[in-house]
């Protein structure tokens, strides 16, 4: 995730980092200026259109569509953004549930064994997510120091959390917890397990194809169609404008594409890979 200061307007305007949608946008950006100048030419240079022409009154479809457009992309972006948001929620419940689970067992176990087997496995819960919604291949051990079997053919954090609770369970049989601390564990077990669910309810659960195709397509025609009614405004200005007012439609809808995968590795993403660092970090100070 990019960190930045966002006070400072010169770095905004000026610097373009490697999340910028110029980069992306800058050849498609050129194929639309080139377009916008023959259409230009071929109004003014070849066909001779006069001022009264028809073709002057398409800029009206311009006016009556942009409304339109606008509503379209606020609605993209806010729906990207909650999805986005809510990943983030997600990850900052898993950070406080592994921390109130850490707090819990510290204050409950005695046996310095058990104490090392979840200071190992609750963040090893973590980067095992984190990794599962980058679908990224992970190996048999998490930590240099520990060594897990995991079969990568089944749900890995549904294993880990197994592990997690196998061994609560063991600890109650051997009567080293309560009935009632045992409760307690599963409660905070359970919520894993609803956190990584609702992860990956977000990872795999795309805006629909349709609506996401209709809009691309909208932005499409609605530039391509532009300078044939602004032709006769600005001239060959049409050339920037046409390009800009492309750069801002297109970059509104890439940005939320972006945005709405919330567990991939692009400048926008969240840190999850630091997140979980920070959990093992949390984790090892408390037990």
């Amino acid at each position: 995730m990019t960190s930045y200061n966002p006070k400072n307007w010169i770095q905004f305007i000026f610097f373009f980092s490697k999340g910028d949608t110029f980069r992306k946008l800058a050849p498609i950006m050129f194929l639309i200026g080139a377009y916008s100048a023959a259409i230009g030419y071929l109004e003014i240079e070849y066909w001779h259109l006069p001022d009264d022409s028809h073709v002057k009154n398409i800029s009206m479809m311009h006016s009556m569509l942009g409304f339109v457009i606008s509503l379209l992309l606020a609605y993209r972006t806010n729906t990207a953004y909650d999805r986005w948001w809510e990943g983030r929620k997600m990850w900052g419940g898993l950070v406080n549930n592994s921390r109130n689970l850490a707090i819990k067992l510290s204050a409950i176990l005695q046996d310095e064994k058990d104490k090392v087997f979840f200071r190992k496995m609750i963040p090893g819960y973590a980067s095992i997510v984190q990794k599962h919604l980058n679908d990224e291949e992970t190996a048999q051990q998490l930590f240099d120091d520990v060594d897990l079997e995991i079969d990568h053919h089944r749900h890995r954090p549904n294993q880990i959390a197994q592990m997690l609770f196998q061994k609560i369970n063991d600890l109650y049989i051997s009567k080293k917890i309560t009935g009632n601390q045992l409760i307690i564990l599963n409660n905070e077990i359970q919520s894993f397990t609803d956190i990584c669910g609702a992860c990956e309810r977000i990872k795999n659960t795309p805006i629909p194809y349709s609506y996401s195709a209709f809009i691309k397509k909208f932005i499409f025609i609605y530039v391509l169609t532009l300078p044939f009614g602004y032709v006769f405004s600005l001239g060959y200005y049409v050339v920037p404008v046409v390009v800009f007012i492309f750069y801002v439609l297109a970059s509104l809808e890439l940005i939320a594409e972006e945005i709405e995968d919330p567990f991939g590795s692009d400048a926008n993403d969240l840190p999850t890979a630091k997140i979980a660092s920070n959990i093992k970090k949390h984790i090892e100070e408390l037990l």
